[in-house]
């Protein structure tokens, strides 16, 4: 199965810019399908990015995010040619992770 995940991370002086996105409905628990029952709370709980080892951004969701949430943040350090690791965790125990090499 192809991966949720898509990332783009570019290494530049002392820090790199990541941007992904995150294919996942994101379901608040809220909304009603055409039949009109509610559809179940399917969300992204916890989603880590790490380098060299480190966890260098935590985000933790809940139900109010949109669906497939886009993120961009940057850190410091990184050069091109590093892994950057990319992985969530769901409210139903499903999860995914990507491994990305840092551009230039």
């Amino acid at each position: 199965m192809p991966s949720t995940i898509r990332v783009r991370a570019v290494a530049g002086g002392d820090t790199t810019e990541v941007q992904a996105l995150i294919q996942h409905p994101m379901d608040s628990g809220f909304v009603k399908n055409s039949s009109g029952k509610l559809i179940p709370p399917h969300y992204i709980e916890i989603l880590t990015f790490e380098h060299a080892g480190k966890r260098v951004f935590t985000a933790y969701w809940g139900p109010a995010v949109s669906k497939d949430p886009y993120i961009k943040f940057s850190f410091k350090g990184g050069a091109k040619g590093d892994a950057l690791k990319v992985s969530w965790i769901d409210n139903l125990g499903k999860n995914d992770s990507l491994t990305a090499v840092l551009l230039g």
